[in-house]
């Protein structure tokens, strides 16, 4: 069940949060951003991830910490050239593919519900009508509320209920 909110995402209830980032990513804008500032404990984990396994776009690295949601870590975009360069760009394949391994993630941890930003339209730069119709194939069989949020407004919690 896909249902479009409205807010801040970091407040939400659900148990788990996905967003778009690139293999290597420096998290140093949008909701990344956002996710390494809440919890910093991910992001020094996400970078010992990315030496470790040198992971490819199309896939999904998770994280849980102590009074966090899971947070899923969806490779939608092109890795940076170097470490003082932004991520590349999303692709359809790319969000495709992660979208599969992101069902796989909600599975394998039991999440109950899952929130979401409209994945790879900001810094990815695909457009939403790309991507939704991908978003309802790839989890249309999870039988789990699926909030994506559509608009962001700083400090309102949406209506996720």
């Amino acid at each position: 069940m896909l249902k479009e909110v409205t807010g801040d995402i970091l407040l939400s209830t659900a148990g788990a949060i996905a967003h778009g980032i690139a293999p290597h990513d420096n998290f140093k804008q949008g909701l990344a951003l956002s996710l390494r500032e809440q919890w910093p404990g991910m992001y020094k984990d996400f970078r010992h991830y990315c030496q470790t396994y040198n992971p490819k776009p199309g896939g999904a690295w998770s994280w849980k910490g102590p009074n966090s949601p899971v947070i899923i870590n969806l490779f939608t975009q092109e890795p940076p050239a170097s470490d003082q360069d932004h991520p590349g760009k999303a692709t359809l394949p790319n969000v495709n593919h992660a979208l599969q391994a992101l069902k796989k993630e909600l599975q394998e941890h039991q999440v109950k519900s899952v929130a979401l930003p409209r994945l790879a339209t900001g810094v990815g730069g695909l457009e939403w009508e790309q991507v939704y119709p991908l978003l309802q194939q790839a989890l249309k069989d999870l039988n789990i509320p699926v909030y994506v949020y559509g608009q962001y407004k700083k400090g309102v919690t949406a209506q996720e209920a």
